[in-house]
């Protein structure tokens, strides 16, 4: 029987009570059949961020208090996690080992490297807490170290076949064990550095190692229902989505939904290997499937993304003139600042994008080419599900629901996943509850 992967959120570490509720489920599972992957505990990254701030800063007083602190808050759980004196004797002194690793920063000249081996502790922190715990209560744990087998290369992009080799090479060291756990979110660069996969790198490592070893279905655990049909912060009622296609989760994540980050699934897409999103708090519910399967010629979900800015290029010297858009899209590869949405006429060309950092840059550089109108504080609500052109009547009930509501762009075609549509963010709230009301 093929493997399953099983990811837990830092949600789900958050606590002694979080972290126990973990190995209780874990210790449910198939004995020999999964591989654990693990992210930080909840605001440990945080910490660990900050602490390379102030080491940023030449403040390594600063840095060695906020290191303390940390450090106290893990030797609490550890107290309150462990009943034998000798392994909680170990535990701590595996944590002091850490943490002596993240005080020894200071003494150095701290670059970009430096706050890679730090922030890549919280990672390692958790698989040593996890690791003992289970190993206490009588379970056979592995721990497979993903530093010897997650790898990206130069262009940062995961390397497949390094991780392929060295995943399996490793399993086959640890040899036989009710359960390999290992780290997300932490790698090797091409120059074998230190480094992490970035924003959802977790995910991303449980997809990953799915695809290496050909993973019957890769579970992600955290303290939400799969992924809602719309914010359940902003609409009464809202409902986890039964199942979805591998395009609808990644046009909802990337639109929206905090729950899986847009490039994670892409290597369980390309592998055909199932992803289940789960709820530790209700271990026994279906949670949301994303695989080939969907619901044909359904809304399944709507989604809106903040912190927008549009910009709108308009010219009278774009009528007719072939070469127009590359020239306009080459500003924005310029300052590597990614187009979310664009629209298009005879005479002019809007764009949105969500980062913001080069924008006086590229506002000025596009006033090269035509008058240009920035928009900020705008909102991208994207309804998505199984949406071909010839389902004739989805797109009317949609611009129907939005009737009240003033409409900066649409956009449809890219796709048969989504319609787009751009919203100052004052209507935010107005315009998903009246989508609710119209299409679930």
């Amino acid at each position: 029987m093929r493997m399953k992967v099983i990811k837990f959120g830092s949600s789900t570490l958050a606590s002694t009570e979080g972290i126990k509720a973990v190995a209780q489920l874990i210790a449910g599972l198939p004995a020999g059949q999964c591989i654990i992957v693990l992210s930080a505990m909840n605001g440990t990254t945080g910490a660990l961020i900050e602490i390379a701030d102030y080491l940023y800063k030449k403040n390594p007083d600063g840095a060695k208090e906020l290191t303390n602190n940390l450090e106290q808050q893990y030797f609490n759980i550890a107290r309150q996690l462990f009943s034998k004196e000798s392994t909680l004797k170990e535990i701590t002194g595996r944590l002091t080992e850490r943490f002596d690793e993240i005080r020894a920063r200071s003494k150095d000249i701290f670059t970009l490297f430096e706050e890679k081996k730090i922030v890549a502790q919280g990672e390692l922190l958790i698989s040593d807490l996890l690791s003992c715990y289970l190993l206490e209560n009588n379970l056979r744990i592995k721990v497979i170290p993903a530093l010897e087998f997650m790898r990206i290369d130069k262009n940062e992009e995961p390397d497949t076949s390094y991780i392929k080799e060295h995943l399996n090479k490793q399993l086959e060291i640890a040899g036989p064990a009710d359960y390999y756990l290992t780290q997300g979110f932490i790698c090797r660069n091409a120059y074998d550095e230190i480094d992490n996969l970035k924003q959802g790198g977790a995910d991303y490592s449980a997809s990953l190692i799915g695809a290496a070893i050909q993973a019957q279905e890769i579970e992600i655990w955290t303290t939400n229902e799969g992924i809602y049909n719309i914010d359940p912060q902003v609409v009464k009622g809202a409902k986890p989505v039964a199942k979805l296609s591998f395009d609808q989760a990644a046009e909802l994540s990337y639109f929206g939904s905090k729950q899986l980050h847009p490039t994670s699934i892409l290597p369980a897409k390309l592998a055909n290997i199932p992803v289940r999103l789960l709820n530790l708090s209700a271990p026994k519910d279906h949670g949301t499937l994303i695989s080939t399967d969907f619901t044909p010629h359904k809304i399944e979900a709507v989604a809106a993304k903040e912190g927008i800015t549009a910009i709108e290029i308009k010219s009278g010297r774009m009528l007719f003139a072939h070469g127009f858009l590359r020239r306009v899209f080459e500003v924005f590869e310029a300052y590597k600042t990614p187009i979310d949405m664009i629209t298009t006429s005879e005479v002019g060309v809007s764009v949105t994008i969500d980062n913001t950092k080069h924008l006086d840059e590229i506002v000025d550089d596009l006033k090269k080419f035509g008058t240009v109108t920035v928009h900020k504080d705008m909102v991208i609500v994207c309804v998505i599900g199984d949406l071909p052109y010839k389902n004739v009547g989805f797109q009317a009930k949609v611009v129907d629901a939005l009737s009240e509501i003033p409409i900066r762009m649409i956009s449809y075609g890219g796709s048969t996943h989504n319609i787009t549509f751009l919203i100052h963010s004052k209507d935010k709230t107005k315009a998903l509850n009246a989508l609710n009301d119209k299409l679930f």
